[in-house]
């Protein structure tokens, strides 16, 4: 089958000219619009700050007063009528990108590359499988097209470390924020017998399952679970019903902070409450957190401007 090549069209605007535009697109029968806009972007991170502590500056940078609106055309003649038809009597200017279905598919997967953590663990891409693994290392498959954690954050490789250093074969891992799951089917893979995960998100169900699954890992071992256990009591009893050796928090101060006072009815008496995606700067309120809730922090360990705490009751 022949591939198909795109054309991405970015028409750049105004704020005060986004509906206008959006409005001429469409009426020329174009409904299918990506919008960036900065306001958009710190309209969310200011609705969702609760949810993190760093955002990166490059980030802000590159859609700093940027309002543009993308949309795709086939690059061929009829593509080319097409286009015709929607930016006739647009007054911004836009440009255009061609494309292939490599290029969207799969571009990205050349800034991913196996990453070895800790003295065992050996993250490895879906698509690499087939490559050699280096002796004394445990792989641990991961398809980071499903974004939601890839390994390659300073707060994740932290956890990591960790959690290769207090899985105990046999025992039990509850893994709170679970993204794609990365930190709970690594302790899967280093030989702990089951593992419980939640996160807020329920798109993070079907990605920590597929995660799973491209381990060998089945819903025997590793139970997923959307929902909030700072507001959600009965999600929370439900967990508190058993112990486990340990606890993963990969999430932030402002989280970790309120979840402190449940880790006593969670940890086994041995049990190790690990948690990162915590700003150096802010690592002594969480500490402090901590030690009110009945715990003994046992370490700090950090990592390009991020902290991982380790403690136990």
């Amino acid at each position: 089958m022949e591939e198909i090549k795109w054309l991405e069209v970015a028409v750049n605007t105004t704020p005060d000219k986004l509906d206008e535009v959006c409005a001429k697109l469409a009426a020329a029968g174009m409904d299918s619009l990506v919008i960036e806009d900065e306001q958009d972007l710190l309209s969310f991170l200011e609705q969702n700050r609760q949810y993190w502590d760093y955002v990166d500056q490059e980030l802000l940078d590159r859609m700093k007063g940027v309002t543009r609106i993308k949309f795709y055309v086939t690059d061929d003649e009829d593509g080319r009528i097409q286009l015709e038809r929607y930016t006739c009597g647009l007054e911004s200017e836009y440009t255009t990108t061609r494309l292939t279905d490599n290029d969207w598919a799969y571009s990205w997967q050349k800034y991913y590359h196996p990453i070895e953590i800790g003295e065992r663990l050996y993250v490895v891409p879906q698509w690499m499988r087939e490559e050699p693994i280096p002796a004394g290392r445990v792989p641990f498959y991961l398809n980071p097209g499903l974004t939601f954690g890839t390994g390659s954050h300073a707060s994740t490789q932290l956890c990591l470390e960790g959690v290769e250093k207090h899985t105990v074969p046999g025992e039990d891992v509850l893994d709170l924020g679970c993204g794609s799951g990365i930190l709970s089917i690594a302790a899967l893979c280093l030989g702990a017998s089951s593992a419980v995960a939640v996160d807020i998100d329920p798109k993070a169900v079907d990605v920590a399952y597929e995660n799973a699954s491209l381990n060998g890992i089945d819903k025997s071992r590793y139970t997923v679970r959307a929902g909030n256990v700072l507001s959600d009591t009965a999600l929370a009893r439900e967990l508190a019903q058993r112990k486990y050796h340990l606890v993963l928090a990969n999430i932030v101060a402002d989280v970790i902070i309120p979840l402190a006072p449940q880790m006593p009815g969670l940890l086994t008496g041995s049990g190790i409450f690990l948690c990162s995606g915590i700003i150096d700067t802010r690592a002594h309120e969480v500490e402090t957190a901590l030690r009110r809730a009945g715990l003994t922090v046992l370490r700090r360990r950090e990592k390009n401007g991020w902290a991982a705490l380790e403690a136990s009751l």
